[in-house]
């Protein structure tokens, strides 16, 4: 509670910064006139797009029948990602998806705690309704198997405001969100000296199964923030097509992680994620010095430092058989990344100043190869901000990439369908899906299904905001 109350300050006070800043500019435009200001606009353009073009987002991936339909069909894809001054700075973008207040609604979660094999606990937040200005609306009922998304949030646990904003769409638009909280993250207590790794997904792959379990006959889509990406890409690649997903998606995911923990980021943001990571986890200080040395932990001043000293020997990590290279060897993102048999919409920015330069951080062969992969590269955008022009689209979201999230599923569902159809009609009929991919509006009070027997899962439900 602590580390996520200073982490809001410390924020906030950036973000007051950046306004100050903003204001300064906005005299100084207005001082030169509406000239000036497109002038100062068209710089920053060509400043963040080197390679030039429009303004609409570029669809980068391998010619197929499903991009060829998505082109056609998901019009959020064609449409400009442009937010207004002083929003167009990524810095600002990003601040904003991160630590601005979802406003004028609170999202109500019911959470599963689902304990593992090795005595560990994950956490799984279902949204079931919104409160909008003493107005509840409760998310669609369990009977009418509406399609379960699975969000992911960033790998250091914080749930943003940008997930909450796509719980929010996605129980408005009949979908049934679940959010997925690693161990010691979120309010998951920490039942074993460690957490998991960067791109471990054995704890996700259980959570899925559980999932699967208690709405055996709900379609599953899958979609994960900035760093989280790590995981769900390392969950598609291990499973492959066992993987119970229908699509997923990934907002600024970090595609090579070694590269990503290796490179120094801006100072604020280093420190920023360094300081909520060690507060989430100074309540553990005492268990995790059994596995881990946490005095320099908790003293580190990288990234890099902060993830070798808890999980390789070259930093202090204790009964741990990895070296920095033989652990990202096991957690590489991208490492089975020809196994992945489901379409992953990655949605990227040039201006990203988490993720860094995009001609060295995105894997632009593999969307070029792949018919799995497909990247919506946008000019403007910071991390996992992607704010719309004031006026522009869907009234009920000021995020652009939750509108193409939402589309997007509705538009592959819409091409499997037609796939199946068109199979049908030439041969023998394909194995019957389970659900439909398509949400049904239909609202009531969630009902719970039979729990799940002692010798598959021991988890507990309880109810938080």
């Amino acid at each position: 509670m602590w580390g996520s109350v200073i982490f809001l300050l410390l924020s906030l006070i950036l973000l007051i910064a950046i306004l100050l800043l903003s204001c300064f500019r906005d005299r100084t435009t207005a001082a030169l006139g509406h000239l000036g200001g497109r002038i100062r606009r068209r710089l920053r353009f060509w400043l963040y797009l080197p390679q030039g073009g429009s303004e609409r987002p570029q669809l980068i991936c391998k010619p197929s029948t499903l991009a060829h339909y998505l082109l056609q069909h998901c019009g959020s894809l064609g449409r400009p990602c442009t937010p207004d001054w002083p929003s167009l700075d990524p810095d600002l973008q990003t601040l904003c998806s991160l630590v601005w207040p979802l406003a004028g609604s609170e999202i109500d979660f019911a959470r599963d705690h689902l304990q593992l094999q090795d005595g560990g606990i994950v956490a799984l937040d279902w949204a079931v309704g919104v409160t909008i200005q003493n107005w509840k609306a409760t998310g669609p009922s369990s009977s009418s198997s509406p399609p379960v998304l699975i969000i992911i949030p960033n790998s250091w646990g914080r749930l943003t405001p940008h997930v909450l904003g796509l719980c929010r769409l996605a129980l408005e638009q009949g979908f049934y969100p679940v959010v997925f909280h690693r161990r010691g993250q979120g309010g998951c207590p920490l039942a074993t000296p460690s957490v998991q790794q960067f791109g471990d997904p054995s704890d996700l792959m259980k959570a899925v199964s559980y999932i699967r379990f208690r709405h055996p006959s709900a379609a599953l889509l899958a979609v994960s923030e900035g760093s989280g990406s790590g995981l769900l890409l390392s969950y598609l690649g291990e499973c492959g097509s066992s993987s119970y997903l229908t699509c997923a998606a990934c907002i600024s995911p970090v595609f090579r992680g070694q590269q990503w923990f290796e490179s120094p980021l801006p100072w604020l943001y280093r420190w920023a994620l360094l300081l909520y990571q060690k507060l989430n986890l100074c309540r553990y200080s005492t268990a995790l010095s059994e596995a881990m040395d946490a005095d320099r932990l908790f003293s580190c001043t990288s990234l890099q430092q902060f993830e070798e000293l808890q999980f390789c020997t070259g930093g202090t990590a204790k009964q741990s058989p990895l070296n920095w290279e033989s652990y990202w060897e096991r957690n590489e993102p991208l490492r089975d990344a020809d196994e992945v048999a489901v379409p992953v919409l990655c949605l990227c920015s040039w201006d990203d100043p988490i993720r860094g330069d995009p001609r060295t951080t995105l894997p632009l062969e593999l969307f070029e190869t792949s018919p799995f992969f497909l990247l919506a590269l946008t000019h403007w955008g910071g991390h996992c901000g992607f704010q719309k022009e004031s006026g522009h689209g869907d009234s009920s979201t000021h995020f652009w990439s939750q509108a193409v999230l939402m589309e997007y599923f509705r538009v592959v569902a819409e091409f499997f369908r037609a796939e199946e159809r068109r199979s049908q009609g030439r041969g023998p009929p394909p194995r019957r899906r389970t659900s439909t991919l398509l949400p049904r509006r239909r609202r009531g009070t969630l009902q719970r299904d039979p729990p799940a027997t002692d010798d598959i899962f021991n988890w507990h439900r309880s109810y938080t905001r």
